[in-house]
């Protein structure tokens, strides 16, 4: 039997489940968060939506959402513009099998009256869309994830040998604010690791040499530059307007610095180290995973950790520790995958093996734990050169 518009619509309400804005509201603020989609065309979504919700048009709903949610039972709720077209698309993926499907009454327009915060969506330009043409191809990233990319921003720790490829790959992706922190000049004997500076580039303050690197490759991007080192007057202000913070640094003192600025203002920090043969990475994130005083309460007296002045360090190492760090800063970004949060990759160039160990959080913590012992930010005495790896 045919059946009219509204006697569609009355049957595809009366088989699903509606809920009304306060409802969403306090499901986005629990612990079981809905994706939330929104499924109207993208001059609607341009004008305005509701935070943090991914934009799959009802068009392409049942085509793209076996690969944009492959785990049926995921809790998922869909507005539009009034109500309808979501309700339409809630009916159409519970016949596919998917179990906990939600449409949003009155839809967008519902939200708005009530007060709901709104974001505003610049939509991606042309020239993005070609040029990022393979992540939008990924349905782990897409349109919604390079956009994530494009307002995000990310602070480098270090213009140095973690820095160089992290800030290349960043820049590449189109990360669309990198801050650099670096108050060392490029030497020559930079040029071995460092791959973002030249050897013309000899005396140069390493962020104005980055700057001119970063730009080449990607001249949309911004780059700030902070020719300073990181000290505890300067650190929170420094990281405060940050997204991530990615920590290429050679030195204990900053390490710790670091770590106790990202427990303060719950920033997630992806940490790199390395030393001749040997790298390491992990991403401390606060309320997430253990963090850095977890491993090492105390730094280590003076004298006992050698730089890599004193030890060396192969060449392309950096490159691959520094990748590695691009990879977890993008997927923290992007809420994808499972960032290296809990667990330390370790790195042995000599016999090309890599190791995982699991990091629990420590209670008795004097940062993070349960009653946390360290209250403001500490400058420790200075264990190894500052050349920035």
């Amino acid at each position: 039997m045919a059946l009219s518009r509204e006697q569609l619509l009355k049957q595809a309400k009366s088989e699903i489940t509606e809920i009304d804005v306060p409802t969403l509201r306090a499901q986005l603020e629990s612990q079981d968060v809905p994706l939330l989609f929104d499924v109207r065309e993208q001059d609607e979504v341009e004008l305005g939506k509701i935070p943090g919700a991914k934009h799959l048009p009802r068009g392409f709903l049942e085509m793209k959402i076996e690969e944009t949610v492959p785990d049926r039972n995921r809790h998922i709720a869909l507005y539009c513009a009034g109500g309808n077209r979501s309700a339409l698309g809630a009916l159409t993926l519970k016949q596919m099998g998917y179990t906990r499907v939600t449409s949003l009454i009155g839809g967008f327009g519902a939200w708005k009256r009530a007060g709901g915060p709104i974001s505003l969506d610049k939509p991606l330009s042309a020239q993005d869309r070609i040029r990022y043409a393979r992540h939008l191809s990924l349905p782990e990233v897409g349109e919604e994830g390079q956009k994530k990319l494009r307002d995000s921003k990310m602070l480098l720790i270090g213009a140095g040998g973690l820095g160089s490829p992290s800030a290349y790959y960043l820049a590449a992706a189109g990360v669309g604010t990198l801050g650099i922190v670096d108050n060392d000049v490029v030497d020559v004997t930079n040029l071995q690791r460092q791959i973002l500076h030249r050897e013309v580039d000899q005396g140069v303050p390493k962020v104005d040499s980055a700057e001119r690197a970063l730009k080449a490759l990607n001249p949309a991007i911004t780059i700030r530059k902070h020719q300073l080192m990181i000290t505890s007057e300067n650190a929170l202000e420094l990281c405060k307007d940050y997204d991530v913070i990615v920590d290429g640094c050679d030195n204990f003192p900053t390490r710790y610095l670091l770590n106790d600025v990202s427990v303060m203002l719950k920033k997630p920090i992806v940490h790199g180290s390395i030393f001749r043969f040997e790298g390491q990475a992990t991403v401390f994130h606060p309320g997430k995973g253990p963090c850095y005083r977890c491993l090492y309460p105390e730094p280590p007296p003076p004298g006992m950790a050698p730089s890599c002045t004193e030890g060396g360090v192969l060449g392309v190492l950096p490159g691959i520790i520094g990748c590695v760090q691009a990879v977890e800063a993008m997927k923290v970004v992007l809420g994808i995958g499972s960032p290296l949060v809990g667990r330390l990759l370790q790195f042995d160039a000599l016999g090309m093996k890599f190791r995982e160990l699991r990091l629990r959080r420590d209670k008795d913590c004097p940062m993070c734990g349960d009653n946390p012992t360290i209250t403001k930010l500490i400058d420790y005495e200075a264990f190894c050169s500052v050349g920035r790896g």
